[in-house]
């Protein structure tokens, strides 16, 4: 008793376990959301310092 096999009787075997398992989970199968990203550190940019006036005397 031979049997010939084709590409489908394989194809079939292998995906019914997953399918299996999508009719019991749903369509699509749940998946966790990615993990929340970091925000981006800012770079910070110092300031020039401003010189004082300094009033040493005054002139009235």
């Amino acid at each position: 008793m031979k049997r010939k096999l084709n590409w489908k009787t394989p194809l079939f075997f292998c995906l019914l376990p997953i399918f299996l398992i999508m009719i019991f989970l749903g369509f699509p199968l749940p998946l966790a959301p990615p993990p929340a990203s970091k925000p981006v550190q800012e770079i910070s940019v110092q300031e020039q310092k401003r010189k004082r006036k300094r009033l040493d005397r005054i002139d009235l």
